[in-house]
């Protein structure tokens, strides 16, 4: 199966996916940049609070133009969402995992580790089976096997980021990489996981990679 995705920003400059024209994961980009798109959309997923994710003007301006949209997150999301002027009624709030059905698309929550409360998403469409998880440090007992794509964080490379620590280090600089490592999943994790879950037929997509400031 072949699942459409358009990847509109992924990185510490805003983050967003859209999947099958329909089901947006993440709004942490300007609504100028999914304005082409946001007519078709059904259902916006949220992960986490962070800017990068969470553009609070452009969810505000999803929920004005679009009144039916409705607004997928974690308990720790509905203040943020209310606060954007997202109605209570608009919101559907999702306990990692837990399986939820929207219509034909089964949709399965899990648990991140971050700085923050986070969570990635499974979802199986008519189309196939698409993980979704970034911003975390750690994959451990998440299972996705054999699925069609698979959209995972690959933030640093290990050899690149202990160079960078070293240099800035030796120059008495502040070294942000240290919180990088702490709350965000290396390319060699992202690919020990992607090997062990991936089908012959899968598809990976890296996200999230790093960006030498203000990644979150």
């Amino acid at each position: 199966m072949s699942i459409e995705y358009n990847i509109i920003g992924t990185g510490s400059s805003g983050n967003c996916v859209i999947i099958e024209s329909k089901i947006v994961i993440d709004a942490g980009v300007s609504f100028k940049s999914i304005e082409p798109y946001y007519k078709q959309f059904k259902l916006v997923l949220l992960t986490h609070e962070h800017t990068d994710h969470f553009n609070r003007s452009t969810v505000r301006r999803l929920a004005s133009e679009r009144p039916t949209l409705r607004f997928g997150a974690g308990a720790w999301m509905v203040p943020k969402l209310i606060e954007a002027n997202v109605p209570k009624k608009n919101i559907d709030v999702y306990e990692p995992g837990k399986i939820y059905k929207y219509k034909d698309i089964e949709i399965i929550p899990f648990k991140l580790q971050h700085s923050v409360p986070n969570m990635g998403y499974k979802l199986h469409l008519p189309s196939g089976k698409v993980v979704y998880a970034t911003d975390t440090c750690s994959l451990d007992g998440v299972e996705a096997f054999n699925y069609d794509l698979y959209m995972i964080e690959a933030n640093y490379e290990d050899e690149e980021i202990q160079e960078r620590i070293r240099a800035k280090e030796n120059a008495g600089e502040y070294v942000y990489e240290y919180t990088a490592m702490l709350n965000h999943l290396s390319k060699a994790k992202c690919d020990k996981w992607v090997y062990e879950n991936a089908g012959p037929n899968s598809e990976y997509v890296y996200v999230h990679q790093h960006k030498e400031r203000g990644a979150s």
